[in-house]
């Protein structure tokens, strides 16, 4: 008789993480959670309350600070593993699951087909030969060691790797193991995963290995399974459904999903769209269904590769079905600053860090040289950034995990913040208003490419009062939007008249927008 025991890497949503829990015992399976160490204790204490006395329930002994790409993933998976093996003595197979997994067949169909075959399910390919790294260092992830994670200290993360190339200090990988690769989520069975826990006991060499190895999430596991089990006993795949981008980014399913998940061969999906409620109630009941048959096509990624390229080529004849509910998320408010001059935005942005811990990006739209994290390419170039910009901006939403992000953009992008504006998520404007002088709009016409060194000056005097219309415009036009979260900040306005507007645009307090709105050098030139 199947049982599975799922280990649920969680780190938001309590609600739906005590509403998945809640489903996969009701089926008889077991669950153990790991709720990352730096979320949110009442949103920890909330899980534990909701489950408290369940016994097909339990939580890692030690919760784990996670970070991706780092060995604290396998170490918050090892933990929740360790957990199930002790107080799941009936448990035949261990199933990794996420946040945002979901079923996409019913509980007697999973227990039917793992109840199939004797064997473990994990992609577990050949490291330097599978081709299965598409983009960043390769070999380097195993031979150096790395202590800095790439996304949060990408400087730290790359010197300390250049260091260790300049000094020769690359490693040798334990002799006896083949590096594997291949996705993190998993369903092995319990000799297989005591096997692992016995093996790591007794090679902490191993451990340590792996330990400062870059994203050992996607090779830990993988190798040591095709280390310790026969090949004949692996099928080399996950049981869950999940796609990329060419940017590497994970496609996220919506409501309109529901037939095209049913009709893939695997058990669970990821990730599922925190706003897909309705596929989320259809999913849920679907688990609980009996004597349900499957008609499997498998043509998800097909259809994926086949639309992305229509794209391409300018042949896109329908909205892409992956994107036919792309939104920064209905919870989610984008706070835009408007600036013609950038330095004073640049400034106001870094006083808004300061003072209230706020994410905030400066001309990601405008300058490439923006610093921006990793995400994959998708921020590579201003045209990509201008072709992807509502999945850039989510992905930095993600990326700091909050639900208000500061961005800015030139006034001239109306097109941008219309977008902006037409999206489910809600959006503010602070326009700065600055008086320009001559000269300054002369340097301008300079940066924009409308003038060189050598343009004569009765050019320069024929082009400045243009330009100054043009300023006024673009204004006249952000007031065309009528938007009712639309506050600005003046130049020539007092320090009180800034503080009001900053107050009501940040939603802050007015003794911390004041700190910002009375900066002295504001509005230096």
């Amino acid at each position: 008789m199947t049982q599975i025991a799922f280990i649920l890497l969680c780190h938001k949503d309590p609600e739906g993480v005590i509403a998945q829990t809640l489903r996969l015992t009701a089926a008889g399976d077991c669950v153990a959670i790991h709720f990352d160490a730096r979320s949110k204790k009442a949103d920890f204490a909330r899980i534990r309350s909701a489950l408290a006395g369940n016994p097909k329930v339990t939580f890692a002994r030690r919760r784990v600070k996670c970070g991706w790409g780092e060995w604290s993933l396998v170490a918050a998976t090892l933990q929740a593993l360790h957990a199930a093996v002790e107080e799941f003595p009936g448990a035949t197979h261990f199933y990794m699951l996420s946040g945002d997994c979901m079923p996409i067949k019913t509980a007697e169909h999973i227990h039917a087909t793992l109840e199939r075959e004797e064997v473990d399910h994990i992609e577990s390919f050949d490291f330097h030969g599978s081709g299965w790294i598409k983009t960043g260092i390769q070999e380097e992830r195993l031979i150096y060691r790395h202590w800095f994670n790439e996304r949060q200290r990408k400087r730290l993360f790359y010197a300390s790797l250049a260091l260790q190339k300049k000094l020769g200090l690359a490693r040798k990988v334990p002799e006896d193991l083949k590096i594997r690769i291949g996705s993190q989520w998993w369903c092995l069975r319990r000799r297989t995963v005591e096997a692992v826990l016995e093996f790591i006991a007794r090679r902490p060499d191993v451990r340590r290995f792996f330990s400062t190895t870059w994203i050992p999430d996607e090779t830990f596991f993988q190798t040591l399974v095709a280390h310790l089990v026969p090949e004949r006993e692996i099928r080399t795949r996950t049981l869950t459904f999940l796609m990329f981008t060419d940017y590497g980014m994970p496609v996220t399913f919506y409501d309109d999903h529901f037939d095209m998940l049913l009709a893939q061969g695997f058990l669970f999906a990821r990730k599922i769209s925190p706003e897909a409620r309705r596929l989320k109630e259809r999913l849920g009941a679907l688990y609980a269904e009996t004597g349900r048959d499957f008609a499997i096509s498998d043509d998800g990624r097909r259809q994926f590769a086949y639309l992305t390229s229509r794209g391409r080529e300018g042949r896109r004849f329908a909205q892409r079905f992956w994107e036919t509910e792309t939104s920064l998320g209905r919870s989610r408010t984008l706070l835009v600053v408007a600036c013609k001059k950038w330095h004073v935005a640049k400034r106001l942005l870094e006083r808004v860090r300061t003072e209230t811990g706020l994410p905030a990006v400066d001309y990601l739209f405008n300058e490439v040289a923006t610093a921006l994290p990793d995400l994959g390419g998708i921020q590579s170039s201003i045209e990509k950034r201008m072709r992807h910009r509502r999945a850039l901006v989510r992905m930095l939403f993600e990326h700091w995990g909050t639900d208000r992000l500061v961005l800015c953009v030139d006034p001239g992008s109306i097109e941008l913040i219309q977008d902006f504006r037409q999206d489910r998520s809600r959006m503010r404007l602070l326009e700065i208003e600055c008086d320009f002088s001559d000269d300054y709009l002369l340097g301008h016409a300079r940066r924009v490419g409308l003038a060189g060194t050598h343009t004569p000056g009765a050019a320069m005097d024929l082009l400045l009062p243009t330009i100054r219309y043009d300023v006024k415009f673009e204004s006249d036009r952000l007031r065309d939007l009528d938007l009712s979260g639309h506050f600005r900040m003046k130049q020539a306005g007092s320090v009180d008249e800034n503080t009001q507007a900053l107050a009501a645009f940040l939603d802050i307090p007015a003794d911390r927008a004041r700190e910002i709105a009375a900066t002295e050098y504001l509005f230096v030139d």
